[in-house]
C-alpha cells in the first residue's frame, strides 16, 4: 500500500471512529509531531555559540554566579 492510499484509509477509519480514547490518542499524535525543536530553528551561529559555552564549562573555564554578582554588583542593585 502507498502512502497516499495509507493516508486515504487512515482519514475514512477516523471519520468512522467513536472511540473518544482513540482519538484522543490520535489528537496527541497530531500535536507531538507538529512540535519543531528549538535547536532547529536556531541560527548555525546561535548553535556555535552554545556549543563554545557548553565546551567552556567541560574544561572549567568558568565564572562562579557569586563571583560575577560580587563583580556587578553596583549595577545590579534595586
Amino acid at each position: 500500500m502507498n502512502t497516499t492510499a495509507q493516508k486515504l484509509d487512515l482519514i475514512h477509519w477516523i471519520t468512522e471512529l467513536d472511540d473518544v480514547p482513540t482519538l484522543e490518542v490520535l489528537e496527541i499524535i497530531k500535536e507531538q509531531s507538529s512540535k519543531k525543536d528549538w535547536w532547529d530553528s536556531i541560527s548555525d551561529t546561535e548553535k556555535d555559540s552554545i556549543e563554545k559555552g557548553l565546551a567552556d564549562a567541560r574544561e572549567g573555564r568558568v565564572v562562579p554566579h557569586a563571583l560575577v554578582k560580587k563583580r556587578y554588583e553596583k549595577w545590579l542593585k534595586d
